[in-house]
């Protein structure tokens, strides 16, 4: 019985919770517009960024301060930003959240900035939190008299940990009567299947139906009070994915590729070679004669251009190759990534490669 039960087991089994989601529960996007005070000279030049100064005469305004029409103040201290959070599903009246702040300006770094108070609105434009705090920065800059600078990653963005408090709660639809809906974070038919299969296995037939690829319907209870506790057990279910589809994901951009494991290449031939183009410039000066008359002495352009093809190489692909094979293929020519990129979209279009090829 033991060994029946083992054997029985699922393989590679994930839980129901890390496959699918439940329709109408989902974050909400929040933005607002603020400032960021208590820069160490490093904040917006007023002269290029006005919107700035006036923000700041706005909100002196509200503490009964009047800034005199002619004057305008030259301040290097403070940075207007945007402010952005994600509000949870349902997040409640004085739960904090984490916020993003980035500058508009030409500022060039909001470490230790303070954020002033900022409401973050949503798309229906309600506030649904108040931001302020400290800005934590990832990023370093610094730079000489001289103009010399060095530069590790962006200190013109940061975040405020826990810097937002929800004013607002989101209505949601969970808590109605009907039935669930569990969407899956990647569509597949397989999956779907097996996800209504699992709970209807459970809890008896007729309790889920896969609506399409990427839905499963399940009947909910009756009594609101029990749909947090139904849905818990649901989502505890383990259940089998379908295989991943074969798929290589190709990052231009920063030459990262990514090959799945389904991935597979029928009888290919790829040559790789390396050109090198060499221009060198060898100007001569050409002089007059002697006791020529109306001579002049001229500079006379001569370019040598060579072309030579060094570190050719030529390897094939057998039948049914793997991801194994073809990365190491690949590192004993030495190919670089921006070579794989062009390997793998000569093999697409050859019909060779059997995987879907995402460019991003």
């Amino acid at each position: 019985m033991l060994a029946f039960a083992i054997l029985s087991a699922p393989l590679h089994a994930d839980k129901i919770r890390d496959l699918a989601q439940v329709a109408g529960v989902r974050s909400n996007q929040l933005i607002g517009y603020g400032l960021v005070v208590g820069l160490d000279n490093s904040g917006d030049q007023t002269t290029q960024t006005p919107f700035t100064t006036q923000s700041l005469e706005n909100m002196l305004v509200q503490f009964g301060i009047t800034v005199p029409a002619n004057v305008r103040p030259q301040l290097k201290n403070a940075a207007a930003v945007t402010v952005t959070a994600q509000l949870p599903p349902f997040a409640k009246p004085g739960q904090a959240i984490d916020v993003t702040v980035a500058s508009i300006g030409n500022a060039k770094s909001i470490r230790g900035g303070e954020l002033l108070m900022t409401p973050l609105r949503g798309a229906d434009g309600n506030v649904y939190a108040m931001a302020q705090g400290s800005v934590v920065v990832g990023g370093v800059s610094a730079s000489g008299r001289s103009g010399s600078s060095v530069q590790v990653n962006i200190s013109a963005s940061g975040r405020v940990p826990n810097g937002a408090t929800v004013e607002r709660a989101v209505a949601s639809t969970f808590g109605n009567g009907g039935d669930l809906v569990l969407d899956l974070n990647t569509a597949d038919f397989t999956t779907a299947t097996r996800i209504a299969e699992a709970i209807n296995r459970t809890y008896g037939v007729g309790t889920a139906s896969a609506i399409d690829g990427g839905s499963v319907a399940v009947r909910g209870p009756a009594d609101p009070s029990q749909r947090v506790a139904w849905l818990g057990a649901i989502q505890a279910l383990d259940v089998t994915p379908g295989e991943a589809p074969a798929r290589v994901v190709v990052n231009s951009r920063t030459g990262t590729v990514v090959i799945g494991s389904e991935v597979r290449v029928t009888p290919a031939a790829v040559a790789h070679g390396s050109i090198q183009v060499t221009i060198s410039e060898q100007p001569q000066v050409s002089q007059p004669g002697p006791f020529s008359k109306g001579g002049q002495t001229v500079v006379v352009p001569q370019s040598d251009v060579q072309i030579s093809e060094d570190g050719g190489h030529m390897f094939k692909f057998g039948p049914g190759t793997n991801l194994d094979t073809i990365v190491r293929a690949v590192n004993q020519v030495g190919a670089s990534p921006s070579d794989l990129i062009s390997i793998l979209q000569a093999l697409k279009q050859a019909g060779a490669l059997h995987a879907e090829l995402v460019v991003i």
